[in-house]
């Protein structure tokens, strides 16, 4: 039993571990071959963030980790199931912390300013790191991104 505890918070830290990439140097395949729009803008500010991205799977592998091991507590079926409920609780709590806290990336929110005047906002990974005053291309796409315009 503890065997199957251990392995579903393993699993747990495994999954939340696999973090999404916010670089904008960063493609997926979906995105090759696509053409998307592109703006030419200024930034005006930068502020760094925190990003946090929960998928659920820690917290969903927490309750049944902590059901699993609460239901061997007790000395029949009532304290069994009050155990699974207890552990449930606690590894659901448990799980959603460790999924939270793995998962946690730093990026940059930048304002930007286009050539036609609007105000826009982007966050991203935070290297390469822009500027204020930089001179950038703001390209659409899914997802959008800030890069150095080379003209």
């Amino acid at each position: 039993m503890i065997r199957i505890v251990l392995a579903s918070l393993g699993l747990t830290l495994v999954l939340a571990g696999c973090t999404s990439n916010i670089g904008p140097n960063a493609y997926s395949v979906s995105s090759v071959g696509q053409v998307n729009r592109s703006v030419a803008a200024t930034v005006i500010s930068v502020r760094d963030v925190d990003v946090t991205g929960t998928t659920g799977i820690g917290a969903t592998t927490g309750v049944a980790a902590g059901a699993t091991a609460g239901s061997v507590i007790g000395g029949g079926a009532r304290s069994n199931i009050l155990g699974a409920i207890g552990g449930a609780v606690i590894g659901g709590l448990a799980g959603a912390a460790i999924e939270r806290n793995a998962t946690e990336q730093h990026a940059v929110e930048y304002v930007v300013q286009t050539s036609n005047g609007n105000l826009m906002t982007l966050v991203q990974g935070p290297t390469p790191r822009l500027a204020e005053g930089d001179k950038v291309l703001l390209l659409y796409g899914s997802p959008s991104r800030l890069v150095v315009d080379p003209r």
